[in-house]
C-alpha cells in the first residue's frame, strides 16, 4: 500500500480566489494543523503576481496547464506556463511525483458549498470522499473522472494523489471567515482520513451519494457568437440541485425558454460561475450516484 507522507497545500493557483491565499497565512501566523508531526507539509503560494494583482490569471489559466505536453514544451512566453513548470519541478514531477498528496484549494462565485473534486474512481479517493461525509455530511463529492488521473491539467495532478476543494459562493477577491472555517474543518478531516489510511484503522465506508461530472454547457448564443440569454432564474444558486428534462434551463433576452432536453435528469453546479464567462459555459452537468 502506498502511504502518505508527503502533503502540499496549495492556495493561490488563481489569484482571486481568497481562501487557499488565506489558509497558507494561518498556517503561518497561527499553525492549527495537529498533524505537523505526521506528515511532511508543504505550503505553495502558486501564482504569488496574479495574488498580488488580485486577478484569476496573467495570462493563461493555472489550474489547465499541467498537461504532460506543456510541461514539456519549449514555450517561456506565458506567464502560468513557466510557473506550471517551476512548480512542477518543485512538487512533482507528473507521473513520477516526490509529493503523495497535493491538496488545491480554490473558490467559486456559485453556490457550491463545501466540494472536494476527486479525479479518479479508486478506493483511496471513494473512502476519503465517504469518510468526509460522515464528518461534514454537507459536503458534496464531485467526480471528474471523464479522463484519466494523467490526462487531467490540473495542478494538483503532479501529485502521486491529488484533490481539490471548491467552496462557495465567495465572491472573486472577497474573504469570507465562515468558508475559510470551513476549508480549515475540511483539510482536518482530509487529514485525519490519510492518517487512519496509513495505519489502515479505517473503519468501512458506507455508501454515499457523489456526483459525475458529464460536461459543461455554454449559454446560448446568437449567429455573432454573443449570449442571448441566461440561466434559468428557476436554477440560481440551486447548485447539485435535480433538473428534470423538459424543465427550463435558459430564459433568452426576448423572454423565450430553453428547456431541458435528452434522456435524463441533470444535477447542474457551476452555475453562474463568474470565471466561466468569457468561455460562455454557464454551468456544468453531472449525474448523481451512490459511491
Amino acid at each position: 500500500m502506498s502511504t502518505i507522507k508527503s502533503i502540499a497545500i496549495v492556495g493561490g493557483t488563481h489569484g482571486n480566489e481568497l481562501t487557499g491565499i488565506n489558509i497558507l497565512t494561518a498556517l503561518e501566523s497561527d499553525p492549527f494543523n495537529e498533524f505537523d508531526d505526521i506528515f511532511q507539509f508543504q505550503h505553495v503560494l502558486a501564482n504569488a503576481d496574479a495574488v498580488a494583482a488580485n486577478v484569476r490569471f496573467i495570462d493563461v489559466d493555472l489550474n489547465r496547464q499541467f498537461t504532460v505536453e506543456n510541461l514539456t514544451c519549449d514555450n517561456d512566453m506565458l506567464h502560468e506556463l513557466t510557473i506550471a513548470k517551476m512548480v512542477n519541478q518543485q512538487l512533482g514531477p507528473k507521473g513520477a511525483s516526490k509529493t503523495d498528496l497535493v491538496i488545491d484549494i480554490h473558490n467559486t462565485t456559485s453556490a457550491m458549498g463545501a466540494t472536494l473534486i476527486l479525479l479518479e474512481d479508486s478506493p483511496f479517493y471513494r473512502n476519503m470522499g465517504g469518510y468526509l461525509k460522515m464528518h461534514m455530511p454537507d459536503v458534496n463529492i464531485l467526480l471528474e473522472d471523464e479522463v484519466t488521473y494523467q490526462e487531467h491539467p490540473y495542478l494538483c495532478t503532479i501529485g502521486t494523489r491529488g484533490i481539490m476543494l471548491e467552496l462557495g459562493s465567495q465572491p472573486q477577491g472577497v474573504s469570507r471567515m465562515d468558508i475559510l472555517l470551513q476549508c480549515k474543518a475540511m483539510l482536518q478531516h482530509v487529514f485525519a482520513y490519510c492518517d487512519l489510511y496509513n495505519r489502515e484503522l479505517l473503519s468501512q465506508i458506507p455508501h454515499f451519494d457523489a456526483f459525475r461530472l458529464i460536461e459543461n454547457i455554454n449559454f446560448p448564443l446568437d449567429d455573432e457568437g454573443e449570449i442571448k440569454g441566461l440561466v434559468h432564474e428557476s436554477l440560481l444558486d440551486k447548485d447539485f440541485c435535480r433538473v428534470e428534462v423538459g424543465a427550463p434551463i435558459f430564459r433568452l433576452f426576448d423572454g423565450t425558454e430553453i428547456c431541458l432536453t435528452g434522456s435524463q435528469a441533470i444535477y447542474p453546479h457551476f452555475i453562474n460561475e463568474a470565471a466561466y464567462l468569457k468561455s460562455k459555459v454557464a454551468f456544468a452537468t453531472a449525474t448523481k450516484f451512490e459511491w
